[in-house]
């Protein structure tokens, strides 16, 4: 169970791999009984309840490995955006989110996806680049001089955004987004206690890139504002 990606990647391929054939051959039998079924949504759909299976079975193994744990997360969440934008399998069929969904398993994702969120902020605001700009040399790109941890902070943002998007309920989806206020709010904690060092120069380079830096995010949260 520590290489979920062995049988997610071997579903993916037999998908794959009997797609010409369930189009050719067995499709057109099923349309001339009169039938509605899909031969190869049918076919991905009864190996994805396979899988449900095995998670299901793999799950309680690994809930308290955090490395394992997030490996699952990490080859699920992959497996499904190939299932569905490679092989057009429906939402409205069985999915793996399912599994991540139920209560133990997600009350895992939520504590470790925060665990490792703020691993990666404490590596981005100790970094020597923490309040340079990546643009800095190319003025048309950086008019707001954005230092480079809040660029890292929206991006881990949107990446967890990413990650969630398709949880099928929207309370779960819900849950996301408050650990996203929580790590917004952290954030502005951090920032604020590295202004208190530097309010005795004001017009510093690490304070004006702190006021940079709120600004930025302040602007990126407001354009977000619309996306449901």
């Amino acid at each position: 169970f520590n290489k979920p990606e062995w049988y997610l990647t071997q579903v993916l391929m037999w998908i794959g791999n009997h797609s010409k054939f369930l189009d050719d051959k067995i499709q057109p039998i099923l349309d001339k009984a009169g039938s509605s079924v899909n031969a190869g949504l049918e076919f991905s759909r009864a190996l994805v309840m396979l899988i449900l299976e095995k998670l299901a079975a793999d799950i309680p193994c690994l809930l308290y490995d955090d490395t394992l744990f997030c490996h699952l997360v990490d080859e699920v969440l992959l497996f499904e955006r190939e299932l569905y934008s490679v092989h057009g399998y429906l939402s409205s069929l069985p999915s793996c989110m399912h599994i991540l969904s139920e209560e133990s398993c997600f009350q895992r994702w939520l504590t470790v996806e925060k665990k490792f969120a703020l691993q990666k902020m404490d590596s981005m605001l100790s970094s020597e680049a923490a309040w340079i700009s990546q643009y800095k040399d190319i003025t048309d790109v950086d008019e707001m001089k954005v230092p480079d941890c809040a660029e890292t902070f929206m991006t881990l943002l949107l990446v967890i955004t990413d990650r969630y998007k398709n949880l099928p309920t929207a309370s779960r989806k819900l849950q996301f987004l408050g650990l996203q206020k929580e790590l917004v709010d952290d954030f502005r904690i951090r920032l604020t206690q590295v202004m208190k060092e530097e309010t005795r120069a004001s017009l510093g380079f690490r304070y004006c890139a702190i006021l940079n830096a709120v600004n930025y995010i302040a602007t990126v949260l407001a354009d977000w504002a619309d996306n449901v």
